[in-house]
């Protein structure tokens, strides 16, 4: 019983969403905490299991605005394939934005990652990965320069560093990534258009090529609710 103010809040939020027009703003925090007659913190806390939904996205400096629907791309994790790739086979349509293609010296972090020398000179290429024009993934590729350079790119360069090696005959042969969920950082909220500190899907991984050596260091942001992803699993034994 003692979840169930919590609870009413949740419908009565629901019933707000679906009632209001896609793209149009929610009342400000404190106006609507007011009317629902709860405090701010609850009220963020109710409403992030709505942003994680796809249902709602708070914008820094302009509110809350309420996000019509989208497909969700829905995947298996066991072959690696890029998010255009897997996009194009279920039928959905999506574009890049933000694209950032620089020269960049190995931090020890990256260095480490990569196998490299610190300060070694990498390529980073950052982009954004939008559906129905709104920001549902950003990422972000660093590679040896050697690997790739920033003058390799074509002018008619469309987002997947991985399909773009694929596509030059780089013999690549496995992944390995790591995944969890973490909290946006600045500069990832701002690329994302969402609050500091909103719970995003993170994987980060390391490609490697035939021999064994690491060829690109991929960090990549998803925001929940527009990605199911899934691994298919044999049973042990």
């Amino acid at each position: 019983m003692s979840n169930f103010p919590f609870q009413r809040l949740q419908v009565d939020l629901a019933n707000l969403i679906e009632r209001t027009p896609a793209g149009q703003r929610l009342l400000s925090e404190p106006d609507l905490a007011k009317e629902l007659g709860v405090s701010r913190a609850t009220l963020r806390e109710a409403m992030r299991s709505f942003e994680t939904q796809g249902l709602i996205r708070r914008r820094q400096g302009s509110g809350t605005f309420v996000v019509g629907k989208v497909q969700v791309l829905d995947s298996g994790l066991e072959k690696l394939e890029s998010l255009e790739t897997m996009a194009k086979r279920l039928g959905l349509e999506v574009s890049v934005s933000d694209l950032s293609i620089e020269a960049v010296a190995a931090s020890e972090e990256i260095a480490a990652a990569l196998d490299v020398p610190a300060n070694a000179p990498l390529t980073r290429v950052r982009r954004v990965v939008r559906a129905d024009g709104r920001p549902v993934a950003y990422l972000v590729d660093i590679l040896p320069e050697d690997i790739l350079h920033s003058s390799d790119m074509p002018d008619n360069f469309h987002g997947s560093v991985l399909d773009f090696l694929l596509g030059r005959g780089d013999s690549l042969a496995s992944s390995r990534a790591n995944v969890s969920a973490i909290g946006a950082t600045a500069e990832v909220a701002k690329a994302l258009e969402i609050q500091r500190g909103d719970v995003l899907l993170h994987f980060y991984s390391q490609l490697f090529d035939n021999g064994g050596k690491v060829v690109d260091y991929s960090l990549s942001y998803f925001i929940p609710g527009y990605f199911h992803f899934h691994v298919l699993r044999r049973v042990g034994g």
